[in-house]
């Protein structure tokens, strides 16, 4: 009897990201992806993160991800919060929002192989504007590599 074992590498190629405010918005990410908008979790995560100052970030997050579901023509694969790898949709979010304020062009393009689409430019304002919130509070996100 063979068994069809999936080597989990194929569906989590990537490593966690090594930055602190990357992992914040993969977090972040994950549980709003799976539990809604108004998960409580992430929210505690924003706060601790960014004190007083967490509810734009939080917000811009929300609108990314409420703005990904509504234009999305397929299934954003993301793993638990648990898990220390990333899918290859996780990993483009994170590298999307992390270049959407320097390159634009670049950005959207990765948004739209995500999402499936030709066009969100309402998921690229949210990406860059989530961007600029993570720079402006002291918590850049770094290129992966």
């Amino acid at each position: 009897m063979a068994h069809n074992l999936v080597d989990p590498t194929e569906l989590l190629p990537h490593a966690a990201p090594a930055t602190e405010s990357a992992r914040l918005l993969l977090f972040t990410m994950r549980r709003v992806a799976a539990h809604g908008l108004d998960d409580a979790h992430a929210a505690h995560a924003m706060l601790c993160a960014f004190g007083m100052s967490f509810r734009r970030p939080l917000v811009l997050l929300r609108a990314l991800m409420a703005e990904a579901s509504r234009v999305s023509s397929r299934r954003i694969l993301v793993a638990p919060c648990c898990c220390p790898r990333m899918t290859d949709a996780e990993a483009n979010l994170i590298g999307a929002v992390a270049i959407a304020r320097r390159d634009a062009h670049g950005a959207h393009a990765m948004l739209n192989g995500i999402l499936g689409v030709n066009d969100c430019l309402g998921a690229l304002s949210s990406a860059q504007a989530l961007g600029q919130a993570f720079e402006d509070l002291g918590k850049p996100l770094a290129e992966l590599a």
